[in-house]
């Protein structure tokens, strides 16, 4: 179980499933059961404000699972030509285990690439789903074009290989400093938009939770292959960031899921992780002449990351689904720590509007 102190009205349980063990958080003992779903290089540990704000309507029962390859759930590898399917079943199997037939969802990053696959799997289990600061649909790197074109037949440029090495290391020694490339530095430099940093209790939390990630040939980051395309790395066939490329997930066919669940959007304005201009992506860098040998914006352009989500959902929308997109000011990849009496007012006003609705 976690080593970092939880706060008061969190309790930490496991739950064996028939695909693995799996660590959760939970607050609150409302009748409305919601689950929050983290992101990459996270844990359920990053929710705990969150979750006692929603507990404390009264209304709520939250769970915060962490996912394989985090925190303390157990440790099995991730198949990535699966895409996000593999965490999609974990994810069904928890909640069924539990016995949440009916739930609303809310995905962060990395979490929200795992609802929309649960979204599109289990649509008829969801009261509501909220997305916040998800990947492109069509996988992170790797594409172009807001239909998600691929820059390379093998998706060089996208999965596993594309990870900093140094911030690998750093996460698998337990590093805790502050220097360039340490998860610290990482969490205050591009989880939020700068100067915001959390209270340095809850820094420790959330650093902690970042190192609760598993550096395994299975996790993270993944394998990769050499390319003879620039940058000259193409994604394996194991891990989480090879998941996310665009060679094995693709996620258009939200589109069309029936029935259609009620969507909001929330992201930051200056998020530097999840944007169409991205410090994470290779196709943006090169053109900021940050990793050599650019082939130029016609060959590989950045990857319009924000835009193609909305591609996406703006098809949604035509094919008679709904969608709200939210974009907070002065905010960076975390709005739920950096705005969150403004997350919590949209997500609960957003949950109590759709079960009413449904009733």
């Amino acid at each position: 179980m976690t080593t970092a102190p939880l706060f008061p009205g969190i309790n930490q349980s496991r739950v064996k499933t028939n695909r693995l063990e799996i660590a959760y958080l939970e607050a609150g003992s409302g009748n409305t059961p919601i689950v929050l779903v983290h992101g990459n290089c996270s844990s359920s540990l990053f929710f705990e404000d969150f979750m006692l704000a929603l507990a404390g309507t009264g209304r709520y029962n939250v769970y915060a699972p962490d996912m394989r390859g985090y925190g303390d759930t157990e440790t099995l590898p991730v198949d990535a030509t699966r895409a996000m399917r593999d965490y999609s079943d974990d994810l069904y199997v928890f909640v069924q285990t539990l016995g949440l037939s009916s739930f609303h969802l809310f995905g962060w990053s990395l979490g929200g690439n795992i609802a929309i696959q649960y979204a599109i799997d289990h649509p008829d289990t969801l009261r509501s789903l909220t997305l916040q600061a998800p990947s492109s649909p069509f996988g992170f790197g790797g594409t172009k074009g807001i239909e998600g074109s691929p820059t390379w037949p093998d998706f060089a440029g996208s999965g596993g290989g594309t990870v900093n090495a140094d911030f690998v290391q750093r996460i698998s020694q337990g590093d805790r400093g502050d220097e360039q490339n340490s998860p610290r530095t990482v969490i205050n430099t591009f989880y939020y938009k700068p100067p915001f940093r959390a209270p340095f209790d809850r820094e420790e939390v959330y650093l902690s939770g970042l190192l609760s990630t598993k550096i395994t040939p299975g996790n993270y980051p993944g394998d990769s292959i050499a390319s003879h395309n620039w940058p000259n790395v193409a994604p394996g066939m194991f891990g989480v960031n090879n998941a996310l490329s665009p060679k094995y997930m693709n996620q258009a066919d939200f589109a069309a899921i029936n029935p259609k669940v009620p969507v909001l959007w929330i992201r930051g304005d200056s998020d530097q992780i999840v944007s169409d201009t991205s410090f994470f992506d290779l196709g943006f860098l090169g053109q900021l002449g940050a990793v050599p040998g650019w082939p130029g914006a016609e060959v590989y352009p950045p990857q319009p990351m924000v835009s193609q989500t909305r591609a996406v959902l703006d098809t949604y929308q035509a094919n008679g689904g709904q969608y709200r997109e939210v974009v907070l000011p002065d905010c960076g990849h975390s709005p739920h720590i950096e705005k969150q009496e403004t997350v919590f007012e949209l997500v609960h006003s957003f949950t109590l509007e759709h079960d009413k609705i449904s009733t």
